[in-house]
């Protein structure tokens, strides 16, 4: 069986300035036990399955010995590049290639830890290069949704005047314009859309109808450009489970001057308002087939996901 569509993207699993040298910790990651670690040395971090080749006992119970991780079971040593360096039980013994870990690739973006098997490609944020804007990492939000879910739900701009009420919309103005939506070589791309918002931002002080882009670069992570200005925020998720996920975002914006607490504190606002909605959906994974679920011209862009899915075989999280 080939790898799934899904390791052809990088996923992020942690906070970078989380992970404090010589310690472990172990996340889920597309069903997979991950153990993550960052060494004492040079303080590089490093991944790799959850599972001690040897019996199969979580390595994320073991310990960093001079820079090499140690299994708690037999005490089995393994190096950097996941190499058995020794076998206590035998200590002449000298093991070969094949004794050795199942790793992951992992990079450093956007503060977060991400990994990936193979030739992967990362999302594009393009605002992160921008040195004029403030950035800022808002997470981990941790919730039982599947990560497609998330995604359209980030997307979707109808819902803005029920469940963002007096923040992102106001029953009193529903109605989403229309928009356009472009299917180009690296995904989909929102334009021209538009949405009547009291509160666009932690830094607003008076109502205002708000330009939207959007840019789905990768199946489970998505950005939007908002305002005159053109605020970025930018949706990372790991998707743990298909019914369970981790989000951040990441913030780049011109607003130099409102302080992070605010900011933190706007976006949890946002998000918590989102979780119980989301949790709540049925069925939880997102449908790809058009004709389980009702549409309408307001659903362009979660409509043009669903086939971006469909189109590039991703199955986890979905039915």
């Amino acid at each position: 069986m080939g790898i799934a569509a899904e390791w052809g993207y990088w996923h992020p699993v942690w906070r970078a300035d989380r992970l404090s040298p010589g310690e472990l910790v172990t996340t889920v990651l597309l069903n997979e036990q991950v153990v993550l670690w960052r060494d004492l040395d040079q303080g590089l971090i490093h991944a790799a399955v959850d599972r001690c080749p040897h019996r199969g006992a979580a390595l994320s119970l073991g310990r960093i010995e001079g820079g090499q991780l140690r299994c708690a079971y037999h005490g089995w040593c393994f190096d950097q590049q996941g190499q058995c360096t020794e076998v206590p039980a035998l200590p002449y013994f000298s093991p070969p290639k094949s004794y050795r870990l199942q790793r992951y690739d992992v990079r450093i973006e956007y503060g977060l830890v991400w990994l990936a098997r193979g030739d992967a490609e990362m999302p594009l944020f393009d605002a992160e290069g921008d040195t004029s804007r403030r950035h800022l990492l808002c997470g981990p939000y941790k919730l039982s949704a599947s990560a497609p879910r998330i995604v359209e739900n980030f997307l979707d701009m109808g819902h803005f005047a029920f469940v963002h009420e007096h923040l992102l919309g106001h029953r009193d103005h529903c109605e989403i314009p229309d928009y356009h939506v472009v299917h180009d070589a690296l995904g989909i791309v929102v334009e021209s859309a538009q949405a009547w918002q009291p509160k666009a931002s932690a830094d607003a002080s008076e109502a205002a109808l708000v330009d939207y882009r959007y840019e789905v670069r990768a199946p489970f992570q998505a950005a939007l450009y908002k305002g005159k200005q053109r605020d970025g925020i930018a949706l990372f998720i790991c998707p743990h489970e298909p019914e369970r996920s981790t989000v951040w975002f990441r913030l780049a914006l011109f607003d130099l001057e409102t302080s992070d607490e605010i900011l933190l504190e706007f976006q949890d606002r946002i998000f918590s308002q989102d979780q119980p909605i989301l949790e709540s959906q049925q069925p939880k994974r997102l449908p790809l087939d058009q004709s389980l679920e009702l549409h309408c011209a307001a659903d362009k862009a979660s409509v043009a996901y669903r086939r971006y899915l469909r189109e590039h075989a991703i199955r986890f999280g979905t039915i």
